[in-house]
């Protein structure tokens, strides 16, 4: 029975151990009608370069409210200085309707990358963001910070 087991522990060691690629960081701005657009934080394009973009998806809770995905033969770099915007219509690409968005509600976005000349860089990049009851000076978006706090406000959401 020892022998097994050892030969058991044996096995698992001897496996290809692979380093898990890191999430990136996805920024969220206020674009055209005060609706979303997203791409990657600028420090992700200094530290990695500009990825290749595969498809971008918004999420409340585990509900996809849009999702748009670039066929198998094609793609973009994905700079810091582009927008893609929320339910933005691009005939060519397939995707989903885009579902209405309403304030004071936590969404995810999430935006899936092809391996590019930078093999470490991240393969997705993610954020959260609400549409605020009452918005800031900035705009009508309000990007959630990784580590912030949730608090009364929901994040600022319900302000």
């Amino acid at each position: 029975m020892k022998l097994l087991l050892t030969l058991c522990l044996a096995s698992l060691l001897t496996l290809p151990v692979q380093a898990a690629r890191r999430i990136g960081e996805a920024e969220v701005r206020t674009g055209k009608n005060n609706l979303p657009c997203f791409t990657i934080a600028e420090r992700e394009e200094q530290r990695s370069g500009s990825p290749d973009f595969q498809a971008v998806t918004v999420m409340s809770a585990e509900r996809t409210l849009w999702r748009m995905a670039m066929p198998r033969e094609r793609t973009f770099p994905l700079a810091f200085s582009m927008c893609i915007p929320y339910g933005g219509r691009v005939q060519a690409l397939p995707q989903t309707p885009a579902a209405p968005l309403a304030s004071g509600v936590v969404y995810t976005v999430q935006m899936e990358t092809r391996s590019g000349k930078n093999a470490a860089a991240p393969l997705r990049y993610t954020a959260r963001f609400c549409m605020p009851r009452r918005p800031a000076g900035k705009g009508a978006v309000r990007q959630i910070a990784a580590n912030e706090r949730q608090g009364r406000d929901l994040y600022g959401c319900l302000n």
